[in-house]
């Protein structure tokens, strides 16, 4: 079994929000994704999708861009983005999904084979430009989303497990540590998964901090490919 992983998808089956206004490169993008996506995995492999899934602003019209995804191979595990408006209410989402490859995470963890996966959207971090008191609330309530499904992993977590964490958010900021890395550090995080960064804006790839791998996953950072984790 091998982890993928992959982030800000932004379909738009049923909403007007063609990519290629933002550049030639994403003309198509989903094409290519899928493309990649049916050459490398297999149905035992797993891909993770950071978030900023679908366009959709409500569920049914966000199930057509999930349908799409339900035809490709693997385990998909969700976090949820900041333009994903239709996420609401993670009963009713995980009733809905199309099939049993789906897994949608929010403050909570899930085992497959050995791999525990915790994750959720997290929030701009302190030190970035124009952060406001209602940035440190989200911020600070996101954080303790994490404590929640970092209590439900360690529930999971046998004997020689690894452990990632997706975050839809990069986790740190241009300051350095935020409560974000300093939980992903304590519970001993082998690996985190973020997108939200795109275009021309500079951010490694992959960088490690404290023993963490921290691994850039947003599509048009990565050609439109998935990244191998495991």
């Amino acid at each position: 079994m091998n982890i993928y992983a992959i982030s800000d998808l932004h379909l738009s089956n049923t909403a007007d929000k063609p990519m290629d206004i933002f550049g030639g490169n994403w003309e198509g993008h989903f094409e290519k994704i899928k493309s990649d996506w049916l050459a490398t995995v297999k149905e035992e492999d797993v891909v993770l999708i950071s978030g900023d899934i679908s366009w959709a602003m409500k569920l049914e019209d966000a199930l057509v861009d999930l349908r799409a995804l339900a035809e490709l191979p693997g385990k998909k595990v969700f976090i949820r983005g900041n333009h994903d408006y239709w996420w609401n209410g993670i009963t009713k989402l995980r009733d809905s999904a199309p099939d049993e490859s789906f897994v949608f995470l929010q403050t909570d963890a899930t085992r497959i084979g050995e791999y525990v996966i915790v994750g959720s959207r997290g929030w701009t971090c302190p030190g970035s430009a124009d952060y406001t008191e209602q940035d440190e609330k989200l911020y600070k309530r996101e954080a303790e989303r994490f404590r929640l499904a970092f209590a439900d992993a360690a529930k999971l977590k046998q004997e020689g497990d690894k452990l990632i964490a997706m975050i839809h958010y990069p986790p740190f900021s241009l300051k350095g540590d935020t409560l974000f890395t300093e939980l992903f550090e304590t519970n001993k995080v082998d690996k985190a998964v973020f997108g939200h960064i795109h275009g021309a804006v500079y951010f490694p790839l992959k960088t490690e901090r404290n023993g963490v791998q921290y691994i850039l996953a947003s599509c048009d950072k990565v050609g439109f490919r998935l990244v191998k984790i495991y």
